[in-house]
């Protein structure tokens, strides 16, 4: 009686390698599945995907220009796509000064923050369902999204107010300077009041819920590696 001895050939070994790693994995993501911190961590993610979309229908920052002989004052309205208010007054009134015309600030970051926006969202539902901790990676664009949009913000008013045309009727009598992003502020005769509306703040609160999902994500993955080595020690 002869007793035949089975080999696996190197190839049969991967396999069965690529196999053995595959359903430690698939073990690896069903457990974390399973953490009460998980699921609250993709609620959190889909909040605020739908926070961050619905903001693009919302004001993100509002100016007030107070002029004399306007007493009810002037209105700059800024959504992430376009401003409204009473553009036309405004730059009437700076054209005495040589500032250039609203409508021709951010065109393309006008143009582009809708698909941004939109891409950004997307991003978040990705991590909220997919099971990798490097797509935590493609949420740092939401969080950095309200300081990106005052940063652009200050930006443009800066370039406003520092590039004034020397041949305007009122040129020499003002200063080149910058109208605050936040508070209030004084070009020659008029006062500015700047402030945040619903939408940044929108914007603010999926950034913020976005790094609260991050950080239950991870204690998820934690909890189901701890419970990986208790059932190995078992």
């Amino acid at each position: 009686m002869t007793t035949e001895v089975q080999t696996k050939t190197p190839g049969q070994e991967g396999q069965t390698a690529v196999a053995h790693r595959e359903a430690a994995e698939m073990g690896h993501i069903a457990r974390v599945s399973r953490q009460p911190s998980f699921r609250v961590s993709t609620l959190l993610f889909v909040l605020a995907a739908a926070l961050l979309v619905t903001s693009t229908f919302f004001p993100y920052w509002k100016m007030r220009l107070n002029a004399p002989q306007y007493p009810q004052g002037l209105y700059i309205v800024v959504y992430v796509d376009r401003m409204e208010g009473d553009i036309r007054e405004i730059d009437g009134l700076n054209h005495y000064i040589g500032m250039k015309p609203l409508e021709e600030a951010a065109q393309l970051e006008r143009t582009l923050a809708p698909i941004a926006i939109a891409v950004m969202a997307l991003f978040i539902v990705g991590v909220a369902f997919i099971h990798s901790k490097w797509f935590a990676v493609l949420a740092i664009p939401v969080m950095l999204f309200p300081v990106i949009f005052l940063l652009d913000m200050f930006v443009w008013l800066y370039y406003y107010g520092h590039s004034l045309d020397p041949r305007a009727p009122l040129s020499s009598s003002i200063q080149p300077f910058t109208p605050p992003v936040l508070g209030t502020g004084t070009v020659g005769q008029f006062s500015t009041t700047a402030t945040l509306q619903v939408g940044w703040y929108m914007a603010l609160a999926a950034a913020i819920l976005t790094a609260i999902g991050l950080h239950y994500r991870r204690a998820a993955r934690l909890a189901a590696e701890r419970q990986a080595q208790g059932t190995d020690n078992g």
